[in-house]
């Protein structure tokens, strides 16, 4: 008998769907997203022995739930159900980084940033220092 359970979602998987989904919202994976993801992944200690290799697995999983109805509470189930608390206001820092990385703001992703505030039940005051410093960091000259 070949009981197949898959492979559970880790915490660092969970902010890595985050930061997909923010940047697959406007159906348009820009590069400088892709960038920040990458560079997130490979710098940031939350993610020192994540295996990179499963950027391709939790991307096909946001594409395949975004391709569902319904697939959107699916993954905010997900990611309540595998992302310890203590890391909700990392995962939203992280999709502000994405979403702010090519410098403009999409509509479709300001929408799945205010569902992820109150999916991860960030406080209103703290949701807006953390867009603030997103906002910060990609500033240009």
């Amino acid at each position: 008998m070949n009981d197949q359970i898959p492979h559970p979602l880790t915490p660092q998987d969970c902010l890595v769907a985050l930061m997909i989904a923010v940047s697959a919202s406007d159906e348009n994976m820009r590069t400088a997203e892709l960038v920040k993801i990458e560079g997130a992944v490979n710098n940031l200690p939350v993610f020192a022995a994540y295996d990179a290799d499963r950027i391709n697995i939790m991307s096909q999983m946001v594409f395949d739930l975004f391709s569902v109805e319904d697939g959107l509470d699916a993954l905010f189930g997900l990611i309540r159900d595998n992302l310890p608390e203590r890391l909700f206001e990392t995962g939203y820092a992280l999709a502000c980084d994405v979403a702010a990385a090519d410098g403009k703001l999409q509509e479709t992703e300001l929408r799945l940033l205010q569902e992820m505030r109150y999916e991860l039940d960030i406080d209103r005051l703290h949701a807006a220092a953390i867009e603030r410093g997103a906002r910060a960091r990609h500033m240009t000259a």
